[in-house]
């Protein structure tokens, strides 16, 4: 076929439709708006976000985190929970920056999709400024990608990047944690972000037996869970920021229970000559759990290295600081303590291959 026979093609055609970008863009910008201060620097037409640290840093540092939400978006895409998946990204994200003691200044997400709906797109970034607000973080930009043959029709994919800042000599990096330092959890809410291949795997969720296979699942409801497994799978990863900030001088070492559970995490901040040693009773597992566990047939090991257990975070403190950090944190319960590590791990009291 001669150039002159071939039909002409447009970038709508590809699935692509700049005009629908272009009108979404400004209802993206209305919404990251309400996030903006007086730190966020205004540039009509410009293809960066701008931040004015001011003032209050003496010798301040920049912190940076990135991270997604996994095949969690497909739980959000089926039981319609996709604003959720906004809170999921910021909080994520904003978690695993402050275990190094810095405050979040702004953050930006990508949104990469094969026909995601507007009104689906907009539910999505106003989840992301209802997050941003929450932290009291600017939303200063974004990326909205269209994907078409990379993306199935409909799905979608989230990452996110925030940035913070502390002073030079401030910070939290775990090198003060000794022996005979006490270990405080703040509880989790569910998943949060990860471990949602098992899950998914356990129920075939999201594994092409039909939107309808998925939300029948999604939509049936447990007595342990007081409501729907789609409710409590997609519940939103919890913001710490707030807890943890009037706290952050008690603060030695800050451990973000997410993919690996315990184990993969706590060993991160503590310095190589001590250990996590946990109190296994000292909380009760959230029924959830328990659910996956009996469901996908997964043994007690499995579960502690895949998921956070009902634990959110971890925090080192001094035993002297204990009783205050748990008074100012509801919902917190000491987990277990720091001890020299001799022959053994860097965790002890789970039940670790």
């Amino acid at each position: 076929m001669s150039d002159e026979q071939r039909p002409a093609i447009t970038y709508a055609g590809t699935g692509v439709d700049l005009d629908a970008r272009e009108a979404i863009a400004k209802r993206f910008g209305a919404i990251s708006k309400t996030t903006h201060g007086p730190q966020v620097l205004g540039r009509s037409g410009g293809f960066a976000g701008l931040f004015h640290l001011g003032g209050r840093f003496r010798d301040p540092v920049l912190v940076a985190t990135t991270d997604g939400v996994g095949t969690k978006v497909l739980l959000h895409a089926a039981f319609d929970t996709i604003r959720l998946a906004g809170h999921d990204i910021v909080n994520n994200n904003v978690n695993d920056l402050i275990t190094v003691g810095a405050e979040p200044l702004f953050f930006l997400d990508y949104i990469a999709t094969n026909g995601l709906a507007t009104e689906q797109r907009i539910a999505l970034v106003e989840g992301i400024a209802e997050a941003c607000r929450q932290n009291g973080i600017a939303l200063i930009g974004g990326e909205t990608a269209d994907m078409p043959d990379v993306y199935r029709p409909g799905d979608f994919d989230l990452a996110g990047f925030v940035v913070g800042a502390m002073e030079r000599d401030g910070g939290i990096d775990g090198s003060t944690i000794a022996a005979g330092d006490a270990l405080i959890a703040l509880p989790s809410n569910g998943l949060m972000t990860n471990g949602y291949s098992l899950v998914r795997e356990a129920w075939g969720l999201g594994k092409g037996l039909g939107v309808e296979h998925d939300r029948r699942i999604l939509d049936e409801r447990h007595e342990e869970l007081r409501g729907t497994l789609g409710a409590a799978l997609t519940a939103p990863h919890p913001p710490f920021w707030p807890q943890l900030q009037p706290i952050l001088p008690y603060l030695k070492g800050v451990a973000h229970i997410t993919g690996g559970g315990i184990p993969g995490n706590l060993p991160r901040v503590l310095p190589d000559e001590v250990a996590g040693v946990i109190e296994a009773a000292s909380w009760t597992v959230p029924p959830l759990f328990e659910l996956i566990r009996r469901t996908g047939n997964v043994d007690a090991a499995e579960m502690f290295r895949t998921f956070n257990m009902g634990v959110g975070m971890i925090l080192a403190v001094a035993e002297a600081d204990a009783q205050a950090v748990l008074d100012a944190t509801p919902g917190s319960w000491r987990i277990g303590s720091v001890e020299r590590r001799g022959d053994g791990g860097a965790v002890r009291g789970l039940p670790l291959r």
